[in-house]
């Protein structure tokens, strides 16, 4: 399978991953927990079917210590007993921002005062902008066909 644009070879597709990254360091720099970052982009991946970012996000969290039977939940997550409050009420959001579309309201009042229970502003902040910088790469991701599987962690810098 080939992806029907070259992500990497393109200039103007070159400008729009770096501006992209570039935007995803507020979260990085925040005190949002990694961990709950890299669930959040990995469960919205997965409802985006976005294999590439899927793949990315699943490996990075796992070189980063996260284990294999949480990983192994995330698309369960309501069901599952191994994460946190703070991390439950993150994936609630991270979906419910993710399905804007499927919802006529949008995210709920209550999924946001859930959140806001668990995080401060700044990493509510990190948090919303992990979950639309997430769907934004998803979306390139998903649009030109970005083969999964080879991604290594750290391979982009």
């Amino acid at each position: 399978m080939d992806a029907r644009l070259n992500l990497f070879a393109d200039p103007a597709m070159g400008k729009t991953l770096k501006y992209l990254a570039s935007a995803g360091r507020v979260a990085a720099e925040s005190t949002l927990p990694e961990a709950t970052q890299e669930l959040v982009r990995l469960r919205a991946s997965q409802i985006n079917g976005c294999g590439f970012c899927t793949d990315m996000h699943t490996k990075d969290a796992a070189a980063a210590g996260e284990t294999q039977q949480r990983l192994n939940l995330v698309a369960a997550w309501r069901e599952a007993t191994v994460f946190t409050e703070a991390e439950r009420a993150a994936l609630e959001l991270a979906e419910q921002g993710t399905r804007i579309a499927d919802a006529a309201g949008g995210v709920t009042d209550e999924a946001w005062a859930n959140a806001a229970k668990h995080f401060n502003e700044e990493e509510l902040a990190a948090l919303v902008s992990t979950i639309a910088i997430i769907n934004a790469f998803n979306r390139l991701n998903v649009i030109i066909q970005q083969p999964a599987g080879d991604y290594q962690p750290g391979m982009f810098g």
